[in-house]
């Protein structure tokens, strides 16, 4: 089994749900190595964004209140920095602001950029999973490292009782 394959195999999936919905930047068009895994998601379960991360993460923690369960991509985690208030400041902090009156559940995609074989560069390769370990306190932090942990991963992320958002 192949990592991109166990990707691609989960967001068929998740696709297969009646709530779920897809957004992000290329997401109905090619233009980077996430819009590849979503090529057989339905077209009308995927939303074009352009690149205003921030405002992506409060439509997809707005959709969530409204009962969809948005898969909200990112290409690279360095650029993933501009929704941080949205994410720690609203969603992370959503279900304690409201005495758990709203559980938004949101899957949050990012991705670290290569190093090999060819390095993408210091802007494009940094991987910020601790750091968010460390600030956020309600939102589930998950990094993917092999193949087999990727289709539960997902699966998880959707099925949990407690409704609670995670980024993988």
């Amino acid at each position: 089994m192949k990592y991109k394959e166990e990707i691609v195999r989960a967001m068929n999936w998740l696709s297969e749900k009646e709530d779920t919905v897809f957004l992000g930047q290329a997401c109905k068009v090619s233009g980077h190595s996430i819009s590849s895994t979503i090529t057989e998601v339905p077209q009308e379960k995927r939303i074009e964004l352009p690149v205003f991360e921030e405002m992506q993460m409060g439509i997809s923690t707005g959709m969530a209140l409204e009962g969809y369960v948005p898969i909200t991509m990112y290409p690279r985690f360095d650029f993933f920095i501009l929704p941080m208030n949205q994410l720690i400041n609203h969603l992370d902090k959503m279900r304690e602001m409201s005495i758990g009156e709203m559980e938004p559940r949101v899957i949050i995609r990012v991705s670290v950029g290569a190093k090999t074989p060819i390095d993408a560069g210091p802007q494009h390769t940094q991987n910020h999973t601790d750091a968010l370990r460390k600030m956020l306190t309600d939102v589930n932090v998950v990094e993917l490292l092999e193949p087999e942990q990727v289709f539960s991963a997902f699966k998880e992320a959707y099925e949990r009782e407690d409704c609670r958002a995670t980024l993988i």
